[in-house]
């Protein structure tokens, strides 16, 4: 599967002109998504090469590393927005922490992190927007919205924060 992606690679290569951009976003957004290989976002948000930071994980959950990601992204890159994606039947309503428990009797070792699974999709939308706007280390936290796309529909409907 590897050698398909760089085959891949060796013929946009060799069509690549260098777009002349920076790391900045154009749009100066930070979007943090699942990894759910049925989002492809920048269709999704009209989004062009440039325009965003995308971060993505399992869940699209708000971790640790996530807000290293969006500090990096605001102090050094000049990100001011934070949007959201959660999705509808995701798999991460299907996992436990339990899953931690079945990696150490598995590996001899516990995972140092946490699986950050959950039941309710709004709730843990509303949880990281909570993570956000209370970090202490992002410059801007004022304009955080979250959502669920659908992904039969591929619409987004925002997550009230209250």
């Amino acid at each position: 599967m590897t050698d398909r992606l760089v085959e891949a690679n060796q013929r946009y290569a060799a069509e690549f002109t260098d777009p002349g951009m920076d790391a900045r976003p154009v749009l100066k957004v930070a979007v943090v998504a699942c990894m759910d290989a049925r989002l492809d976002l920048h269709a999704a948000l009209g989004l062009e090469l440039g325009d965003c930071h995308t971060i993505r994980n399992a869940g699209g959950v708000v971790t640790d590393d996530v807000i290293r990601s969006l500090t990096i992204s605001q102090r050094a890159l000049g990100t001011r927005s934070v949007v959201l994606i959660h999705h509808t039947g995701c798999g991460m309503e299907t996992i436990t922490e339990e899953f931690r428990h079945d990696l150490e009797m598995e590996v001899g070792q516990r995972p140092a992190w946490a699986v950050e699974s959950f039941r309710d999709v709004d709730q843990d939308v509303r949880q990281s927007m909570q993570r956000v706007r209370t970090s202490p280390f992002l410059l801007s936290t004022s304009d955080v919205r979250g959502f669920v796309f659908d992904v039969r529909t591929g619409a987004l409907r925002e997550v009230d924060p209250a």
